[in-house]
């Protein structure tokens, strides 16, 4: 008989397989897709591989390894790794799950975006692919019509997909002060992916190590098939020049610089304590040194290859009107729920090619969700296990969380909620935020907790030894890049604005940094409260909180060294 009051295992991934689909799905996501191509195009084309592959070495790999390597070794989420390695700085974990409790609420309104334009691209006829419709506009123009006659676009015209997406699916406001109604259609489309991700998830390890065999692969088929389809199109080969064409001047740019940094902590997903979470998933001897190379590898490699799908179906959009390249090269939902739809909408058997893009986009979205809210589960879990790690308790907290996101979320959904949307994603997931988080987490690792001694973590979790030039990372590169990309990026702040047309109220503003401050207060807050709350001496406290937990596994290394000690024990 099943007894109730049983603590249940935390679980374990079944098979290194798995570990690595699991990672691959969260980290390969929509910023591969639809933020790489554009930002290589904008900053160099090729050039920009440059700051990109400088990035991923001193700062991608030795993030990705760091926070990996923590959460196997000591089996622990986000929160309560930090808890028993270094408890002054377990702050950062709190600032990593509230960082993604704010991520869960605007993410799937993404995911619910891509489902309706999925439901919509089984009709007969698509939708964006014409005007004429209730929600168009006299300055809608079709441009199939236009290319029939071999005009030119009307600067003052709007396309049908343009149109489509701003009149129809989100009937845009005028603003964040006017939220209006909710849209039906949407919440349905986010009540479904809700429905998904928790029945994906609920049951931790057991489901999600199966679900990922599906969600992490089939992506791959579908932009293996949008890749063959867009290099058969013409003019494709114009946007893959485009996208590539090598502009060095630009590398003499700070801000190229800056996005490079960004684009990589963002794609890498290194500081928010995912990789942590799912780490802690990894029986002991998993090999995580190897697989963080293949892991990146793979991030770095999609984000290329999805440029070139990107790219060839821009550089055939261009052809088509014949205008230039910076005419239809967009980034973003912009990319997504305009650009390419008004794309497939020009090809044959568009629904059949609108299908299979809006899949890929669900899918990638999906793997992302999913470890999101996994990193928030398990965190709060890890921090009372005698009550949460019990029969149906798991299933009840992922329903309670993910009715308060949705509840949350539904502000995204009205007609003002573009606008909402916006003050999430800018402020509440900065960049600065996730820097501070990654330098300061290698500061400690690498000077309080000691580089060398998590090498020798590694090296027995692995059995291969990381270079010297990760600890050389850790202690000096990684902060160091760290430091000088947050004062840059808060040196170049600018007020929030929405199609550089719409500026929001200064309170929005306001409550944006408010938001930021929520989750990046917790670690000096925490740390304070830590040392007034302590016993003995302010120096005795910082040394204590500055010691790790003593029940952490030993490394062959300090085996050997204990036995020289106290040669009887053994």
């Amino acid at each position: 008989m099943n007894n109730p009051k049983k603590i249940e295992e935390r679980g374990q991934w079944n098979s290194n397989i798995e570990f690595l689909l699991v990672v691959a799905g969260n980290i390969v996501g929509l910023g591969n897709v639809w933020r790489f191509p554009y930002l290589c195009y904008r900053n160099g084309g090729g050039a920009f591989l440059v700051p990109y592959v400088v990035v991923v070495v001193t700062c991608g790999i030795p993030l990705f390894l760091l926070e990996i390597a923590m959460g196997q070794y000591t089996q622990q989420a986000s929160i309560t790794c930090w808890h028993k390695l270094c408890p002054i700085a377990e702050g950062i974990g709190y600032t990593g799950v509230i960082m993604r409790v704010y991520n869960c609420m605007s993410y799937v309104i993404i995911l619910a975006w891509a489902l309706l334009y999925l439901c919509f691209s089984f009709y007969a006829k698509l939708p964006w692919a014409s005007c004429g419709h209730t929600w168009n506009t006299e300055n809608c123009e079709d441009f199939d019509a236009l290319n029939k006659y071999n005009q030119t676009i009307n600067t003052n015209s709007t396309s049908p997909a343009t149109e489509f997406w701003e009149r129809r699916v989100l009937a845009i406001s005028g603003g964040i002060e006017e939220l209006g109604s909710v849209r039906w259609e949407i919440l349905l489309c986010a009540i479904a992916m809700w429905v998904i991700c928790y029945f994906c998830i609920w049951k931790g390890v057991k489901s999600t190590g199966k679900v990922v065999y599906f969600t992490a692969t089939f992506p791959y088929v579908m932009l293996l098939v949008l890749l063959i389809r867009g290099l058969t199109l013409p003019g494709a080969l114009q946007g893959i020049v485009y996208y590539l064409k090598p502009d060095l001047t630009l590398l003499l740019e700070p801000q190229v610089w800056m996005e490079a940094v960004t684009q990589v902590f963002f794609s890498f997903s290194v500081g928010g304590g995912v990789l942590v979470s799912l780490g802690s998933y990894n029986p002991y001897n998993t090999n995580c040194y190897r697989n963080c190379f293949w892991l990146c590898l793979l991030n770095a490699a999609t984000s290329l290859v999805a440029g070139f799908a990107v790219f060839s179906v821009l550089g055939f959009m261009a052809h088509e009107y014949n205008v230039g390249i910076a005419e239809v090269a967009e980034s973003g939902p912009g990319l997504a729920f305009i650009a390419y739809p008004q794309a497939v909408a020009m090809m044959p058997l568009p629904q059949l090619w609108a299908i299979c893009f809006f899949i890929m986009i669900i899918l990638l979205g999906l793997d992302s969700q999913f470890f999101m809210i996994e990193v928030v589960i398990v965190s709060v879990i890890d921090l009372v296990p005698t009550v949460l790690r019990r029969p149906g308790r798991r299933e009840l907290l992922l329903l309670v969380f993910s009715l308060f996101c949705f509840s949350i979320s539904i502000l995204m959904i009205t007609e003002g909620g573009i606008y909402v949307l916006q003050v999430f994603d800018y402020y509440s997931i900065n960049g600065s935020s996730v820097l501070f988080l990654s330098g300061l987490q290698c500061l400690i690792m690498g000077w309080i907790f000691g580089a060398e001694r998590m090498c020798d973590i590694i090296e027995d979790m692995a059995g291969v030894r990381p270079s010297r030039f990760f600890s050389l990372c850790w202690r000096y590169l990684t902060p160091l890049v760290c430091t000088a990309s947050l004062i840059g990026s808060l040196a170049n702040y600018k007020p929030l604005t929405f199609n550089r047309t719409y500026t929001y109220p200064g309170w929005v503003n306001v409550l944006g940094w408010m938001m930021t401050l929520s989750s990046g207060l917790a670690v000096p807050v925490l740390a304070v409260y830590l040392l007034c709350t302590g016993k003995g001496s302010l120096k005795q406290r910082c040394i204590h909180l500055c010691q790790c937990s003593d029940d952490l596994p030993l490394t062959q290394k300090q085996r050997e060294e204990l036995s020289k000690l106290t040669p009887d024990a053994m």
